[in-house]
């Protein structure tokens, strides 16, 4: 019998105690998680699955501050309340707790389940690594379960709001620093010169700029922890931010000052609606340090680039702008200068290549 009524979540203190008198009986507790904001077939037949994995199901939901921060300001449809006194009406579901941290850590640590279930196209490897480390601290069973295609909440609400005119564009935004091309986009979005929305800004860095103007301007803002080697996100990272871009029903990705290579899953999911702003008129000096490398060069003309970033690495180039190299230039001076021809060169190549939706 469950510490709480029904239709009510428990709190993380109750769900402990309840996994804990499971435990004495001899039953497996199941723990899943997940927004449920609009209820779906895919939803119904993966929260059977999971519960017939063990004896009874616990299912951590998103409260509403989590599901704005991960879906944007107009997420959620339903409330917490009641998300989870629908959850709480399905058969398969046991007991729901409500969590707003970014991750469910916490909750796992706490709860201890037997086993871990997880939805869609995971593998181990791909798991967020705080909670895979909380998972094997606990003892807890991961079962990766199969999604049932063609069924998302995303897609539910995109063909409920189907306009009779064309939508616009839908941006995600990724970089590393203080966020000057973000200012631009963003800036011509709201003066409607760019017929495009920025549905999210992510981050390799947690404190970068770019975050902080992103939640300014209420837009959903991610950091997300790209796993210890330099210019590349681990397997987990990337498949964290392939899910993040598909549940904002991205359309292209910007890279604008982004530290990080993009790979499969990503550029997979996106083929040729990745668009990369690189400061230099490639295939010259490509790398990470291209302002130094042209001064290091005595080159007399550089610039910036925008391409297409592509699973093959072939790359191909969409427009440049130039910019000459003064005689006595150092990197001080020539960064800005070549900053404002990004500025300049990006809103062309966007309403050029970027503002039909896929």
């Amino acid at each position: 019998m469950l510490p709480a009524e029904p239709s009510q979540a428990l709190s993380l203190d109750a769900a402990a105690a309840w996994r804990d008198h499971l435990h004495a009986s001899g039953k497996r507790l199941v723990f899943t998680s997940g927004c449920f904001d609009i209820l779906h077939a895919g939803h119904v037949r993966y929260l059977a699955q999971a519960r017939a994995l063990g004896d009874a199901l616990i299912v951590a939901l998103n409260g509403d501050e989590s599901v704005r921060a991960l879906k944007g300001p107009d997420r959620p449809v339903h409330s917490e309340a009641d998300r989870a006194a629908v959850l709480l009406g399905l058969s398969s579901v046991d007991a729901v707790v409500i969590f707003n941290t970014p991750r469910t850590t916490n909750l796992i640590s706490a709860i201890r389940p037997h086993l871990f279930a997880k939805g869609g196209d995971y593998t181990i490897a791909t798991l967020n690594p705080e909670e895979r480390t909380a998972l094997e601290a606990a003892g807890s069973e991961i079962q990766i379960l199969p999604e049932l295609t063609g069924r998302s909440t995303s897609a539910s609400l995109a063909k409920l709001n189907s306009p009779t005119s064309p939508r616009r564009t839908r941006f995600a935004i990724l970089g590393s620093g203080a966020g000057s091309l973000f200012d631009t986009v963003a800036d011509a979005a709201s003066s409607g010169s760019l017929n495009l929305d920025i549905v999210l800004v992510a981050s390799d860095n947690p404190t970068a700029g770019i975050l902080a103007k992103a939640s300014a301007r209420s837009i959903p803002a991610l950091a997300i922890d790209p796993g210890p080697l330099p210019g590349q996100f681990s397997p987990a990272a990337l498949k964290e931010l392939t899910d993040r871009l598909r549940a904002a029903q991205t359309d292209w990705i910007l890279c604008a000052g982004f530290g990080r290579r993009l790979e499969d899953p990503v550029t997979a999911a996106f083929p040729n609606r990745i668009l990369n702003i690189h400061p230099s008129l490639l295939p010259e000096f490509p790398g990470p340090n291209a302002i130094a490398d042209a001064l290091a060069a005595h080159a007399h003309t550089t610039g910036c680039t925008a391409h297409l970033v592509t699973s093959d690495a072939s790359n191909p180039i969409l427009a440049q702008e130039s910019v000459p190299i003064a005689p006595d230039e150092t990197a001080a001076s020539l960064r800005p200068r070549i900053n404002a021809a990004e500025r300049a060169l990006l809103p062309r190549v966007i309403a050029a290549h970027c503002l039909t939706p896929p």
